[in-house]
C-alpha cells in the first residue's frame, strides 16, 4: 500500500490566511464629467436641471414602444421581425456562447474527479551468459519475467483560489454575459429602430408615388388644353413643346419614385428575417403623425440605454481581467488525491492487499518567464484603459445623439407647419395662373412655373414629414423607447434586462 503523509498542519495554516488574500482591484465606474441639462433643452427643462450621471445598471428597453405612431401595420411588421430578424438571432447566439462561459468558468471553484482503470503487460530481468570446460562449450538464455497487473482507481484535484485567479475569471465571464444580454437588448432596440425607419420611408415613397401621379393626370390634362389652343392658333408650339417636357419630366420622377418604393420593401423584407420575393407591402397607406415630443427629457433616460449598460459591463470585465493576469505573479495550490487498487490478479484485485491511496498538496510557480507575465498584466491594464475610454465615448455619443434629435425634431415640427403654408400660397398662385393663362394675359410658361412650384412643395412637404418622423424614431431609440425614466417598481417589472 503506497501513502503520503502531510506531517505539518502549517501548510493547511498557510493555505488558509493566503485564501483571504485577492489580486482583484474594487471596480469603479469610470468618471465622466456632465453638464447640468441638456443643450437643446427647451427653457422650463434647462430650469429644472434635470440632467444627472447615467446609471446603466438600470438599462432598460420597454416592449412595443412603436407603438406611440399608432400604425398597426408597423404593429404588425415588428411583431414578425421579432422571430425573423438575423441582427437579433446572432445577438441571442452569442449570449448563450456568454452564458456558457460563465459555467464553464464557475466550474474552478469546485474539485475535479476522474477515474482510472488499466491493464500493462511487461518484462523484466532476463539473461545469456555462455561457460565452457576443455573443449566443451555452450549458450543458455532467458526470457526473463513477463508479468500482468491491473489497475482501477479514482483521483480528484482541486486548487485553491488563493489570489482570486479563478474567482476574477468567473468575474469577468459573469461581467461580459452581462454585456452580451445588454447587445441583445440594443440590438434588437437597433432593429426595430430600423424597421419603424424603413417603414416609414416607404410609405414616404407611397406618397410620392401618388403625389406624381395625381400631378401627371393634370399635366396630361394641361398639355390636352395646350394642344387645342395650339391648333385654335392661339398657342404657340413653344407652349406645346414645354407641356409635354413638363409631362415627360414628371414621369421619370414617377419612375424613379417606384425604384426607390420597391428597394425599401426589399430592406424592410432583409429587416425581417425574409427574401424579398417572399415579402410584399400593399401600397396606400399613409404616414402616420408623429408622437409629441416632451418638453422635458429626463437625462435618466440614458441609464435605460443598453449599450451604455453593455459598455460598463465592458470596463468591470476587464478591471477583473487585471486581477486574473496579476494573479500569475503568484504561486499555485493544487490538492490532489488518488485512491484505487493495483494487483497482478483480476479477480482478486478489489482487496485490502491491493489498495494504494495518495494525499498531498502541490505548488508551483514560474520563476522565470522572460517578461511574459508583466506584459501580461501591462496588456489587461491596456484593455481596461481601452473599455473605460470606449464607455466614457458611449456616453458622450448618446449626449450627442440625444442634443441632435431634440433639436431636429424641434426644427422639423416647425419646418412642417411652414411648409404647408408653403404648399397652400403655392397652389393658390398656380389657381390665378391658370386662370390667367386661359384669359390669354400670361404666357403658359407662367403655369409651367407654378406648376413646377406646387410639385417641388408638395414633395419638400412629404420629405419633411418622412424626416420628422425618422427624428422622433431615432430620438426614441436614443431614450430606450420611453420618454419617462422608470420608476423602482419599474425596474423589477417582467420588461426588466435580466442582471
Amino acid at each position: 500500500m503506497q501513502f503520503k503523509t502531510l506531517h505539518s498542519p502549517a501548510i493547511w495554516l498557510a493555505a488558509a490566511l493566503l485564501a483571504g488574500c485577492s489580486t482583484q482591484s474594487a471596480y469603479q465606474r469610470p468618471a465622466l464629467e456632465v453638464p447640468a441639462q441638456f443643450k437643446e433643452a427647451t427653457p422650463e427643462a434647462a430650469e429644472a436641471g434635470i440632467w444627472r450621471p447615467a446609471d446603466p445598471s438600470r438599462a432598460q428597453v420597454p416592449d412595443n414602444w412603436w407603438e406611440l405612431f399608432g400604425d398597426e401595420q408597423l404593429n404588425r411588421l415588428q411583431q414578425q421581425a421579432a422571430t425573423g430578424n438575423q441582427s437579433i438571432a446572432q445577438a441571442a447566439a452569442r449570449l448563450r456562447a456568454a452564458q456558457a462561459a460563465v459555467a464553464s468558468n464557475q466550474a474552478g471553484l469546485f474539485p475535479t474527479l476522474g477515474s482510472t482503470a488499466g491493464a500493462t503487460r511487461s518484462r523484466s530481468g532476463g539473461a545469456s551468459g555462455a561457460s565452457g570446460a576443455s573443449g566443451t562449450g555452450g549458450n543458455t538464455g532467458s526470457s526473463g519475467n513477463i508479468s500482468t497487473n491491473y489497475s482501477l482507481g479514482l483521483n480528484a484535484s482541486w486548487e485553491l483560489d488563493l489570489w482570486g485567479r479563478v474567482s476574477g475569471t468567473v468575474s469577468a465571464s459573469q461581467a461580459s454575459a452581462q454585456a452580451s444580454s445588454d447587445d441583445l437588448a440594443a440590438a434588437r432596440l437597433s432593429a426595430q429602430a430600423s424597421i419603424t425607419q424603413t417603414y416609414f420611408s416607404l410609405r414616404a415613397a407611397d406618397a410620392s408615388v401618388r403625389l406624381l401621379q395625381e400631378t401627371l393626370q393634370g399635366y396630361e390634362q394641361s398639355l390636352k388644353l395646350t394642344n387645342n389652343r395650339y391648333r385654335a392658333g392661339v398657342a404657340s408650339s413653344a407652349d406645346v413643346a414645354q407641356a409635354e417636357a413638363q409631362y415627360k419630366s414628371t414621369q421619370a420622377q414617377l419612375i424613379e419614385a417606384q425604384t426607390s418604393r420597391a428597394q425599401l420593401e426589399h430592406a424592410l423584407a432583409a429587416l425581417l428575417g425574409l427574401p424579398p420575393a417572399a415579402f410584399s407591402l400593399e401600397a396606400g397607406a399613409e404616414l402616420p403623425p408623429p408622437p409629441e415630443v416632451p418638453a422635458m427629457l429626463s437625462s435618466q433616460l440614458l441609464e435605460q440605454r443598453p449599450d451604455i449598460a453593455a459598455a460598463e459591463r465592458r470596463v468591470a470585465a476587464a478591471n477583473a481581467q487585471v486581477g486574473v493576469a496579476r494573479a500569475a505573479f503568484f504561486p499555485a495550490l493544487t490538492l490532489s488525491a488518488t485512491a484505487g487498487y493495483r494487483g497482478a490478479s483480476l479477480s482478486n484485485l478489489v482487496s485490502a492487499p491491493n489498495l494504494f491511496w495518495s494525499l498531498g498538496p502541490s505548488l508551483a510557480l514560474a520563476l522565470f518567464d522572460g517578461g511574459a507575465r508583466t506584459a501580461a498584466v501591462e496588456s489587461a491594464r491596456a484593455s481596461l484603459d481601452l473599455a473605460a475610454a470606449t464607455y466614457r465615448q458611449t456616453v458622450l455619443t448618446a449626449l450627442q445623439e440625444v442634443e441632435d434629435n431634440l433639436v431636429t425634431a424641434s426644427a422639423l415640427a416647425r419646418e412642417q407647419q411652414v411648409q404647408v403654408e408653403a404648399v397652400a400660397a403655392a397652389q393658390k398662385a398656380l389657381d390665378v395662373v391658370n386662370n390667367q393663362y386661359r384669359a390669354g394675359t400670361v404666357a403658359y410658361l407662367n403655369v409651367l412655373s407654378a406648376q413646377t412650384t406646387v410639385l417641388s412643395a408638395r414633395r419638400s412637404l412629404i420629405d419633411v414629414r418622412n424626416r420628422r418622423l425618422a427624428a422622433v424614431n431615432t430620438l426614441l431609440k436614443n431614450v430606450a423607447g420611453r420618454w419617462q425614466p422608470l420608476g423602482p417598481a419599474s425596474v423589477q417589472g417582467p420588461q426588466a434586462v435580466a442582471r
